[in-house]
């Protein structure tokens, strides 16, 4: 028996849909996901098994323009997980075309001669009739091997898509057991996740002025687990919203967050929220460090 592997980088614009075709395709959320653009911050692995194939998805930061040192480390880490993977996914949201943003990634991704498959996603949202001008426009400045049309929200197109990728990658042993996921710690997940509720249950610039770190995390003798999280604000305005009036919008964070972490690791959580003022975290190596990326 013949087995592949190899890594697959997700690369594309904020909101391209990346890290909704990497749960879809898991079948479970391991990278959150919001209608705000810049919500995944680290590289995040998604292993699937698929006939005698392990596909090691690899959800990059969306890629855009920086300002902060976050947004550097960001940016940073998806072209360097574009660059290590075996192939590239070009993730193009269908319905927003052939933005500046979309064509100055796609720049990039011809002068580093990256092995890329285009997959227009969203396509649920318009007219067959404009795919084809944008995959020719898109094909006239860069090599494609594939173009896969489909919709990570709905599902429509991903087996196909999946069918091939399996068919493609390097013939080779699996590099982690066949049971797992996604490498990421379950102390980080408990981060992300809370975050997510952040991004869904505030506004404005609030959601990128936090940032989330596991304090604890600790198995107890009934089998749940206690976890402490901070999250930490840049102004003393962000601190008194996410605390909300007599504390609720921090229950209702952590009450949803709680939901979706117990379905994840399959047992009870106790999830403790603490908020805290920390003016320039965006810019403190220690901080990013705490999230998984360098500077």
């Amino acid at each position: 028996m013949t087995t592949r592997c190899g890594f697959v980088a997700l690369v594309g614009a904020p909101n391209a849909g990346k890290s909704t075709l990497l749960n879809r395709i898991a079948g479970a959320k391991l990278s959150i996901v919001s209608p705000k653009a810049q919500t995944t911050r680290f590289r995040t692995l998604g292993i699937v098994m698929h006939e005698e194939a392990q596909v090691i998805l690899v959800d990059l930061p969306g890629i855009f323009k920086p300002r902060r040192r976050l947004d550097r480390a960001m940016v940073n880490a998806a072209w360097s997980g574009s660059q290590d993977a075996d192939m590239t996914l070009l993730l193009v949201d269908a319905k927003s075309g052939l933005r500046d943003d979309v064509r100055e990634i796609i720049g990039k991704l011809a002068e580093a001669k990256s092995k890329v498959w285009l997959v227009l996603n969203k396509i649920d949202l318009l007219s067959p009739d404009a795919l084809l001008p944008l995959t020719k426009e898109i094909s006239e400045l860069i090599t494609v091997e594939h173009v896969f049309m489909l919709s990570a929200r709905k599902g429509n197109g991903v087996d196909d898509l999946m069918g091939r990728l399996s068919q493609a990658l390097p013939e080779g042993p699996y590099l982690y057991p066949e049971d797992d996921l996604t490498d990421l710690p379950d102390r980080l997940l408990a981060a992300e996740l809370v975050r997510e509720q952040i991004f869904m249950q505030t506004h404005e610039e609030i959601p990128y002025q936090a940032t989330v770190e596991t304090e604890s995390f600790k198995d107890r003798p009934d089998g749940s687990v206690r976890i402490e999280v901070t999250i930490y604000v840049s102004r003393p305005g962000h601190k008194a919203i996410l605390i909300g009036e007599g504390g609720n919008k921090i229950k209702s964070i952590g009450a949803r967050a709680r939901v979706e972490l117990q379905d994840l690791l399959e047992r009870q959580c106790h999830l403790f929220l603490n908020v805290k003022e920390r003016a320039g975290w965006d810019e403190e190596k220690a901080r990013l460090r705490a999230i998984g990326l360098e500077d």
